[in-house]
């Protein structure tokens, strides 16, 4: 990419974003963030309870990733976000106006799949069907790209590289 931006790796949980991202930001020659470090240990808490976070909890955690975002703009980098809704992505945006989405898509069963075979993640697979409900996709006006899921991390690498190079053409 010509132009380092900020890469916001979105999707419902089990789609790879903490695999995914890594890979990508080491692709563009980039740092990675990992988006569930900027979450405070309450959250942490209430979805290892398998409790939804409200929006009241996700305000603060989402400036948090707009700060670092906004801090890194003009240099690039790759973060993590799940940014299911559209206000979620607004308020990054508002922090850091150059980000970039790569919404991480795919099938329900696979993504089921995948959860269930991690190990000591705090993300239970009981609350997917609460990330698919609250998940609202990237719309015309958005900035980013989806990515399907199916394949190899390294495949799903390749993909996302290609499509955000095409974000520029």
């Amino acid at each position: 990419m010509s132009t380092p931006h900020v890469v916001v790796v979105m999707g419902v949980a089990g789609t790879g974003k903490t695999t995914i991202g890594p890979l990508l930001a080491a692709a563009l020659g980039v740092p990675y963030a990992e988006g569930d470090d900027f979450h405070p240990a309450a959250n942490i808490a209430k979805m290892s309870a398998g409790t939804p976070l409200e929006d009241a909890d996700r305000w603060p955690w989402l400036d948090a990733i707009g700060r670092w975002a906004h801090g890194r703009a003009g240099l690039g980098g790759v973060v993590s976000s799940s940014a299911l809704k559209r206000a979620y992505r607004d308020r990054l945006r508002a922090e850091a106006p150059g980000a970039v989405f790569l919404h991480l898509t795919g099938d329900r069963s696979l993504i089921e799949e995948r959860m269930a075979d991690r190990k000591g993640h705090f993300m239970p697979a009981a609350l997917l069907d609460s990330q698919f409900a609250t998940l609202q996709p990237l719309e015309d006006d958005e900035a980013g790209v989806a990515v399907d899921v199916s394949g190899t991390p390294e495949e799903i690498t390749q993909r996302a590289v290609a499509a955000l190079r095409r974000l520029e053409d």
